[in-house]
Formats: structure tokens, sequence, C-alpha cells
């Protein structure tokens, strides 16, 4: 196929890009470049025959209508976004501009490409979203495809009125489309914003690995590699309109994740004493901190026959090993603003 895929340089966007050319598709990458965009993480596609970059905003409806015109796409993968929750409690508004103006901007631009080349039904119109739209779960339970909304940061307020418009454009006027929506992902090429890259590299520097709260909250994990396997299944197999939960049936508390990293860095790289765990240290929590995420995958599981191929030990410990090898990636990242800063700790 050839595939319009925005936010392709950012952390879920550019392993689709890599799985997606490596299958043979036809890949634009469309993104604006924003901070935590990093367009070496495409390295090994960026010469590609079949691989085209546009730098441009989502928000920029000439600039859309040109791309859609000069490249034609047969189906548009959504991942642009703005993604951190810390980052929307500080300044929602980019949130607002990014994740609700620039999906209705994309869905426009795509329904206007989409009816001029006479509403083929082979056209997809794939939105990528977050489990963060359900809200917070308790201790037990999982989030389906029926979980009403319930968004609780500005964040995932702003993907929830996004899926909204989604499901509006077609509803209203037909537009083939198909939604997911993951639960956490990680693995090589994460922005060291969050958890994750933020604890391997401050084990590495001998700096704090700062904990929310009392580290209960529960996570579902998803790895990279799977999540991008998932979307171009749904894809190219999944029912328009209906939307599939993505999830890695991998639970585990914040602070039960952070000392496994830290067990495998003791493992992969020790300190010269001590452990990485005597680097723990509590903050306090992130104002309206979700207690639990969890997902039931049953309908693409069902439907598509697709589960997760990597658990989450290793997954974790091939993260590892890939920011211990791969330094030249993340060093030039710390510069970046608002990276390696307490973020969202409201007012």
């Amino acid at each position: 196929m050839r595939l319009l895929i925005t936010g392709g340089a950012g952390f879920i966007g550019s392993a689709v890009v890599r799985l997606a050319v490596s299958r043979g598709h036809e890949v634009v990458n469309l993104d604006a470049l924003t901070y935590a965009a990093c367009l070496d993480s495409l390295a090994s596609v960026a010469d590609a025959p079949n691989y085209r970059f546009e730098h441009a905003d989502i928000r920029d409806r000439a600039a859309l209508t040109r791309i859609f015109a000069a490249h034609r796409p047969e189906a548009v993968l959504h991942l642009a976004a703005e993604s951190h929750v810390d980052r929307s409690i500080d300044g929602p508004g980019d949130f607002i501009s990014t994740n609700v103006t620039g999906t209705y901007e994309l869905l426009e631009a795509a329904r206007t490409h989409w009816q001029g080349a006479g509403c083929p039904g082979t056209f997809r119109f794939h939105h990528v979203s977050t489990d963060e739209v359900f809200g917070s779960l308790g201790p037990e339970g999982m989030f389906t495809e029926t979980t009403p909304y319930d968004p609780r940061s500005p964040y995932s307020a702003s993907k929830a009125a996004s899926d909204h418009l989604v499901r509006a454009w077609h509803h209203t006027y037909g537009l083939p489309v198909l939604l997911t929506n993951c639960s956490n992902n990680y693995g090589p090429y994460h922005f060291p914003e969050k958890l994750i890259p933020v604890v391997i590299l401050n084990a590495l520097r001998g700096k704090s690995l700062p904990i929310y709260g009392d580290g209960s909250n529960v996570r579902d994990w998803l790895y990279v590699e799977d999540h991008a396997d998932a979307l171009l299944l749904v894809l190219e197999r999944g029912a328009v309109g209906r939307s599939y939960n993505i999830g890695g049936e991998n639970e585990c508390t914040n602070l039960d994740l952070v000392r496994t990293l830290c067990a495998i860095l003791d493992e992969l790289q020790p300190r010269a004493q001590g452990t990485y765990a005597d680097q723990i240290t509590f903050v306090p929590d992130r104002p309206g901190h979700d207690a639990r995420y969890a997902i039931d995958p049953s309908r693409i599981r069902d439907e598509l026959g697709w589960r997760t191929a990597v658990t989450l030990e290793d997954g974790l410990r091939r993260t590892v090993a890939w920011y211990l090898a791969n330094e030249a990636w993340w060093r030039p990242l710390q510069a970046r603003k608002g990276v390696g800063e307490r973020l969202g700790v409201g007012v």
C-alpha cells in the first residue's frame, strides 16, 4: 500500500515506519519535527526507495492538501500527537491544538482526497489512540472497546476528543476509519522523558530514580515493535468503523518495574559499589495520577489473530541493552527543552 504515516519521527511512529518499509509498503512520513521527534530513529530506512519524508504540521491544511495530492495515499496511519501527560499539565494548549485541531484538519484533508478519488472502498484512515481515554481502573477489571470514556488529564481529554472526531467523520461522511487504543509502550528509540528511558539513563549517570507517590500505580506494558505489528494488521484486516484495544497483557506496578530495570542493569553494567536500586527516590505524586490501566485485547486476538510476541522481562532486557549500546542516539536528546526536569507538578 501507499501509506501516509503522521508522526513517523516519533517513538511509536518510527517503529511503524521501519516495519512498514521493511514489508515493502510505500511510506510517506509526515512529521512536524517537534521536540520529541528524532530523524535518527529512521536512519535504517532513510535511503530506502519506498520511503519519503515530508516536513509538515498536521494543523497546516495547505500543506496537507499538497501532500495528499502529491502522494495520493491509499491509507493514513495517524500517530502525530503531543503525548506526555506531565507536559499536558503544564501546557494543555499545545495538546488541544495538535491532538484536536490537528486531527480535524487531517480528517478534512483525508476526506477531500477520498471523495476526489471517487470514495474508494479500499481507503482507510487509521487513528491511533491510548487507553488513557478510559480513565482509571480499580484493583479489578480491564478496559474493553465498550468501556465509557472518562479522561482525567489534558492529554487524555485531547485524545478522547480526537477519537470522537474520527468516529463522527465515519458516521457523518462515511470516511472509512479504524481506531486503536493501546497500553503503555516501551522499547528502543523511546524519547527520554517517559518512565523507562528516564530510569535507565538516570541510573547510568548516578542520578536519582524518581518514583511518583508510593509506586503502586499499575500500567500494562506493550513492546513498541509488537504494537507496530498490530497497527499494520488492523490497517490491513480490521473492520471499517471498528475499534481495537491493543494491550501487552503485562501489568506491573511502577515500583516493581523500576526494580526490574535496576536488576537488569546490575547484571549488564554493574555499579562499582552497591546496586542501582539504591538510587530509587520517592517524589510527590503527579496531580490526578490514574491508579491502574489494563487492556483486554480479546477482540484483536479473536478477530485478527494477534497477540504480543515479547514478554515484559524480555522486552525490558532488550530495551536496557539497546540504550547501553546506543549512547550516540540518546546523548544529544539530553539538551532538548524539559528533558531531565520534573514536569507536571501542577499548581
